[in-house]
C-alpha cells in the first residue's frame, strides 16, 4: 500500500453539528492487516465504522464459510478504534454469532463506546451485511499507562 493512503486511513473525517468537519486521527492498532481485519471507513470520539470485505484467504469449507475469527478479528478492531488510545487492551468479551458469513460479503461493524470508568472501557459492536445482523457483542477494554508489552519488560528488567 502506498504510503499517501497509509496516512490516508489512519486519518479520517467525521461529522460534527451540522456540515463542520473534524478530523479525528486513529491512534491504535495502525499497523493492523486490514485486508484481514477490515478497514476503518469511519472515526469519531467514541465511535468507530469497519467494513470487512470477505476473500477467499478467510474460507473454510467448499461452501465459502468465513471463519468467525475474521468476523471477530474486525468488531475488535472496531472496539479497539472507538476507543482510539494507543495502549488500549482487550480484557474480555461477550459475542453472539448470529448468522454465517460467506466469501464476497461485505459486513460493516459499528462500534460505540458505551462507557468510560477510570481506565476501563465498556463497547458494544454490531455488524451487518445488507440488512442482516450477523453479530453482536460487548467488549471490555482497559486504557493503560504504557504499552502492554512495555509493561512486561519493565517487570523482567526489575527482576
Amino acid at each position: 500500500m502506498a504510503e499517501e493512503e497509509r496516512e490516508n486511513e489512519d486519518t479520517l473525517q467525521t461529522e460534527h453539528s451540522g456540515t463542520e468537519r473534524e478530523k479525528v486521527e486513529l491512534k491504535t492498532h495502525q499497523r493492523i492487516n486490514q485486508s484481514l481485519c477490515g478497514v476503518l471507513v469511519e472515526l469519531d470520539d467514541g465511535y468507530a465504522k469497519v467494513e470487512l470485505e470477505t476473500t477467499r484467504d478467510m474460507v473454510v469449507d467448499e461452501m465459502g464459510l468465513v471463519h468467525g475469527g475474521f468476523t471477530f478479528a474486525a468488531a475488535d478492531f472496531a472496539a479497539m478504534a472507538a476507543v482510539n488510545d494507543p495502549n488500549v487492551v482487550l480484557v474480555s468479551s461477550e459475542c453472539r454469532f448470529l448468522s454465517p458469513v460467506k466469501v464476497g460479503d461485505k459486513v460493516v461493524f459499528d462500534a460505540k463506546e458505551l462507557y468510560k470508568e477510570a481506565r476501563k472501557r465498556k463497547i458494544h459492536v454490531v455488524g451487518y451485511f445488507e440488512d442482516i445482523k450477523v453479530f453482536e457483542g460487548e467488549f471490555m477494554a482497559v486504557v493503560l499507562e504504557r504499552h502492554v508489552l512495555k509493561l512486561k519488560l519493565l517487570k523482567e528488567e526489575e527482576e
